[in-house]
């Protein structure tokens, strides 16, 4: 309050003293005519109203009404006017320099108003970009408060969300904005402004009430918290309705999931299932079957039932990285280790299609699950092994990139078309061409997908129809 007199003291002080300059310059060194005076002072009582406000404008309008008559009108050095004429000037320059104070005031005060407003809607429009980055409700409503607080100055920020009967506020340990009226100010339809530094708003979406916002500090115009309010009301019910969307995606996709997994297992369970069947029914109705016979059909059965039990494992396994129920062992390996394991276990497989592989000496350790790179790899290698003639060569390489290492397994099989390649990772795509020659359940690459992916990592697909397949995932460096 003392900063606030001292000021307004220096404001009156200046004026004096410009009004003084004005008069000596005009009196003493230019000697001007009457007209030219008026305007002078005019010129200053203009400048102290778009500086200093009405207040001090009235001021110096008097005080040079006062300087215009006793230095300038007839007879001089005093406050009598001798000619009638000069009456009606000095009481015109009064009033014209009154008016042009208010008007210059007016003017001022609107122009500070529109700045105000221009800076509101700036921040109106910073806060709504916040608003749309979150999808989340519980976030959302969550952040709003504090992110009020920052872009406003409130003092504190309480919301209240009706469906969720929970109230959400900048600071946990403040009282200035109770939660009974917050939840009476939900049932209301208008803003409530309780005095200078606290004010209630309903949410309104329509006609219907999501809760209500509450404000405590410098607040702005009414206008701009039923914008807020009518902002926030938009961003929740646009969160839920999105969350909504999801979960409906997530349960249509989860039916189609469901559908298409039990398309794939009934299929691929059938045909070890018939193999079994008949070589069983044929041990038992040809009781004169030679040992060696015996042995060929006991084969059948142990081998059909390994590919039965893989089929069962690799379901379990994809539910669980969808479910991310697999915890990794992330330790540092060379990648050497995962592909001779691979290689070791694909001996049989193998066989038929030599592997080449190039790794050289200098590679870095990766952080990985050596368990789960391993499988990685051995699908890789099933997969080039299926779709490439027999004798064909399979090269395994690697190389070290920025900060990451990346492992290719390129065979020289059929190729895959380009609209493919954007297809072959999803669960139980198989290839059109020889999705009834070959078998599988397509969920050999959304398996190693999955796997890569939990490494940080990303795979990828390159390929030219008749020439080969080049399969490519990347493995997090360590320093």
């Amino acid at each position: 309050m003392e900063k606030h007199r001292i000021f307004h003291f220096a404001q009156y002080l200046a004026g004096i003293i410009i009004v003084a300059c004005v008069t000596f310059l005009d009196y003493r060194l230019l000697h001007v005519n009457l007209t030219t005076v008026a305007l002078s002072y005019l010129l200053v009582v203009l400048f102290s109203a778009a500086s200093w406000g009405l207040q001090p404008a009235i001021f110096l309008s008097i005080l040079s009404t006062l300087a215009f008559n006793y230095f300038f009108l007839p007879p001089v050095f005093t406050f009598t006017v001798a000619d009638t004429r000069n009456w009606v000037a000095l009481f015109t320059f009064l009033a014209t320099a009154v008016i042009a104070s208010h008007l210059v005031e007016r003017a001022r005060k609107e122009t500070h108003k529109a700045n105000l407003r221009r800076h509101e809607v700036e921040r109106l429009y910073g806060f709504s970009q916040q608003l749309l980055v979150t999808e989340n409700p519980t976030e959302l409503l969550t952040r709003i408060p504090g992110d009020m607080t920052l872009t406003f100055g409130f003092a504190e920020v309480a919301l209240f969300a009706g469906e969720r009967n929970r109230i959400y506020r900048s600071s946990g340990n403040s009282l200035d904005l109770p939660a009974d009226r917050l939840r009476v100010t939900a049932q209301r339809r208008d803003v409530v402004m309780e005095d200078a530094h606290i004010c209630y708003a309903p949410l309104m979406m329509g006609v219907r009430s999501m809760g209500a916002l509450g404000l405590s500090g410098t607040l702005p115009s009414r206008e701009t918290v039923e914008a807020l309010s009518s902002l926030i009301a938009i961003a929740v019910e646009r969160a839920d309705a999105l969350e909504k969307l999801t979960r409906a995606e997530a349960a249509r996709e989860s039916e189609r999931l469901r559908t298409a997994l039990l398309d794939s297992i009934t299929h691929e369970l059938r045909t070890p299932l018939t193999s079994i069947k008949a070589s069983i029914a044929s041990v038992r109705e040809n009781p004169t079957m030679d040992a060696a016979q015996k042995d060929e059909m006991f084969a059948v059965i142990e081998e059909e039932a390994d590919r039965l039990n893989r089929l069962i494992a690799e379901a379990v396994e994809m539910a669980q990285l969808d479910a991310r129920e697999v915890k990794m062992d992330m330790r540092p390996h060379s990648i050497r280790k995962a592909v001779d394991a691979a290689l070791a276990e694909l001996a049989e497989t193998l066989r038929k299609n030599p592997v080449e592989v190039r790794l050289p000496e200098s590679l870095p350790q990766t952080r990985m699950d050596l368990t789960y790179i391993t499988k990685v790899l051995r699908h890789l290698l099933e997969n080039a092994v299926k779709y490439s003639p027999e004798g064909s060569p399979i090269y395994i390489s690697a190389e070290a990139g920025e900060g990451t290492l990346t492992v290719n397994v390129a065979d020289r099989g059929t190729g895959i078309d380009d609209l493919e390649q954007a297809m072959i990772f999803d669960k139980f795509y198989r290839g059109r061409e020889r999705r009834g020659l070959i078998p599988g359940t397509g969920m050999g690459l959304a398996i190693v997908r999955s796997i890569v992916e939990a490494h940080h990592g990303k795979i990828t697909c390159t390929s030219q129809i008749g020439h080969g397949s080049v399969f490519s995932f990347t493995l997090p460096i360590v320093y």
